[in-house]
């Protein structure tokens, strides 16, 4: 009977504590508040004690294992975290954060520290020039918000001053302090600048960071490590299996067929290609339209008349159009109670005389949550309506030129990219296919004799058709990227088109490989395409905010969402494992070596996440909601890599459960957060 090893237990128990404390603090913070969290969890001492404690036991149990004999690279991984861990330690005892206030003109030798509020001395002046915010040409969207800075000795006049300047992504650096902007007063008559002296900490966690990237690459390519074994694995050289999936369809109410006044087809297409501006950039009049009809109706096209005909039929005769039934209502107690037949109400029933309906429902607390968020949907429609029939919602061009028109090439891009319906198409041809690959290879698993020649076809079907789609979605997503001027990763839409890129990408590079990731791939595509697709009222295509026009965006969020896809792969692979039995040993063979890149990934982007975020707000790690949760999902599936010690995690049914409850974390950071905790990631 082996000997129990109560350093490895010591390790795990503090390991699961530390997943628990994490976990429930996020929910603490959002009861309590951000301030509250801070004190009583993240800054507090039993906290730093509880992380001090397991690296401890961590080190003792690195010791008893002698891993320095044979294990390298999985001894430079562990103590990469012990000196991110220390990194962080350094930071909370010697580091200095707060903020200064600067008016134009004005100068300031001291900074107010966060937390104690007490000023903290600085060892030379810092002044402000000049503060401006910068817009994107012809709109009032902030493209950056810029201060002009000088810093100066104590005692020394202007002719030793060094001038910089600082911007969001923009830092500056002087006498070891960092500043970065924060915010600024309105009117642009001051400056609000953060600042961060941390000269041990920065460089010890940077460290780390770079330990763990060079320990993750060693993980990979070691000779004889747990990934290169399970690559050569006999059972993995002849493929895996899928899991299930479902298809679901959609079908639009059609509108009613009577004659209804609006410019003729020929005249409207016309206006397609006019440019305007709108939604803080220029785009073609088509563009503008569509929005407007999609966001009162609920789909782009209104009967037989184009976006074009529709925005033209209320600007001729507001009169007659208040009467026809476009304003899609979702909720169907808010209809009831306003007594309108039929999903759709007409602006009129909206309008008693001189009252207006919704005014009663749209106060918080006059009506139950749910029909108040109905009533100020509705409302929103309404508004819409009154700014196009009052002139304020269409923009042309300024006539002196200031703002850049579109080229030609731009302006049929962007025409072709809203007259195909890229999400809706794709996901109901991934997941359609998706379904034909999971019967095709499950009808595999379960027959013993080879396939015969009409099996061959459909293999060769189904892989022409992930191809297809592949370069279809690639397509769509290019067109979206040109016309936006940046990678479409600015939202939770974008994000949802990232990701059902990133897996059909990989099933394409793989499917020859591991069979399974075809039907893998076609159905994560699928339900992410859906989900796009579902949420598509409000797709537009918007300048990025200042905080996020930064190259730092397309990496870390790119990474993260290539992890996301491996841990679907994972659940799918879980699930399939659990109904099949007799493939479960294939299954977790497979599980295991998707876990190396999954984890490693995931990894890579969060230390892409906190060296963007010390570039662009002078800290790398906030304990944002988004970061803890982010830190859980790696927590929890790099425990899965662990099988020597949870000895339970080598039977195959104990695995595949663990990889289907893992990926509820992933759940919870991605949509958990979003919309029950919220934070400073809250635009994803």
């Amino acid at each position: 009977m082996p000997r129990f090893d109560y350093s490895k237990a010591a390790v795990a128990v503090l390991y699961a504590a530390l997943v628990v404390v994490l976990a429930v603090a996020t929910f603490v913070e959002r009861a309590q508040g951000t301030g509250f969290a801070e004190r009583s969890i993240y800054h507090s001492w039993w906290f730093c004690g509880l992380w001090g404690v397991w690296a401890v036991a961590t080190v003792v149990a690195c010791i008893r294992c002698r891993w320095w004999r044979k294990q390298w690279p999985v001894l430079l991984l562990h103590g990469s975290f012990l000196v991110i861990l220390a990194g962080a330690l350094t930071t909370f005892v010697t580091g200095k954060k707060g903020y200064v206030h600067l008016a134009v003109g004005g100068e300031a030798d001291s900074f107010v520290e966060q937390g104690s509020g007490a000023r903290q001395s600085l060892p030379f002046v810092i002044g402000l020039d000049s503060f401006r915010v910068e817009h994107y040409p012809g709109t009032e969207a902030p493209a950056d918000y810029v201060s002009h800075v000088r810093f100066r000795p104590h005692g020394g006049g202007d002719s030793v001053a060094v001038a910089a300047v600082i911007s969001m992504n923009r830092i500056a650096v002087h006498g070891g302090y960092r500043f970065y902007q924060a915010s600024y007063d309105e009117g642009g008559s001051g400056s609000w600048l953060s600042v961060n002296h941390d000269p041990w900490g920065i460089g010890l966690t940077y460290a780390g960071y770079a330990l763990l990237g060079l320990s993750m690459l060693w993980v990979l390519l070691a000779r004889g490590g747990g990934f290169r074994r399970l690559w050569r694995h006999p059972l993995l050289r002849r493929g895996g299996l899928l899991a299930a999936c479902l298809c679901l369809g959609t079908a639009g109410a059609g509108a009613q067929q009577r004659s209804l006044p609006a410019l003729p087809r020929h005249s409207a297409d016309s206006l397609a290609r006019v440019q305007v501006v709108y939604n803080d950039r220029v785009v073609p009049f088509n563009t503008l339209a569509r929005d407007f009809v999609t966001k009162l109706y609920g789909r782009p096209d209104y009967g037989n008349l184009t976006p074009e005909q529709v925005v033209s039929g209320w600007l001729l005769r507001p009169d007659v159009w208040k009467d026809e039934p476009m304003l899609r209502i979702k909720s169907a107690e808010l209809r009831r109670r306003l007594g309108i037949d039929g999903p759709c109400a007409r602006l009129s029933d909206l309008l008693d005389g001189q009252r207006y309906r919704l005014d009663e429902w749209v106060k918080p607390g006059s009506q139950p949550p749910a029909l108040v968020k109905a009533a100020r949907e509705a409302d929103e429609k309404v508004g819409l309506i009154l700014m196009l029939t009052g002139g304020t919602l269409i923009r042309p061009l300024p006539a002196d030129d200031t703002v850049p028109p579109l080229s030609p090439a731009r302006v049929e891009a962007e025409l072709l990219y809203n007259r195909v319906p890229f999400a809706r198409i794709l996901f109901m041809a991934c997941l359609a296919l998706g379904c034909l690959a999971f019967a095709r290879l499950l009808q595999g698993c379960l027959r013993r004799a080879p396939g015969g020649r009409a099996l061959r076809c459909v293999d060769a079907g189904l892989a022409a058709g992930l191809y297809a789609v592949a370069a279809m979605h690639l397509a769509g997503y290019g067109l979206r990227w040109y016309i936006g001027r940046h990678i479409p990763l600015g939202n939770g839409y974008e994000s949802m088109l990232f990701l059902a890129l990133c897996a059909l990408l990989l099933a394409c590079l793989w499917r020859r490989r591991f069979p399974v990731t075809l039907p893998f791939g076609l159905l994560l595509a699928g339900f992410a395409l859906l989900v796009a697709w579902l949420g598509q009222g409000n797709p537009q295509i918007t300048p990025l905010v200042p905080v996020l026009s930064s190259p730092w965006l397309s990496a870390h969020v790119s990474v993260i969402m290539m992890a996301y896809a491996l841990f679907f792969f994972l659940l799918l692979g879980g699930v399939l494992g659990l109904c099949l039995p007799g493939r479960a040993m294939r299954l977790m063979l497979l599980g295991r070596l998707m876990l190396y890149p999954a984890v490693f990934l995931l990894g890579v982007g969060i230390v892409l996440g906190a060296v963007w975020a010390n570039v662009s707000w002078g800290r790398y790690w906030a304990w944002d909601p988004k970061e803890v949760w982010a830190l859980i999902t790696f927590m929890v599936y790099a425990a899965a890599f662990h099988a020597g010690s949870l000895r339970w995690l080598r039977r195959p049914r104990a695995f595949h459960i663990y990889m289907v409850a893992a990926f509820t974390t992933v759940l919870m950071t991605y949509f958990g957060v979003n919309n029950l905790l919220g934070g400073m990631h809250g635009y994803a």
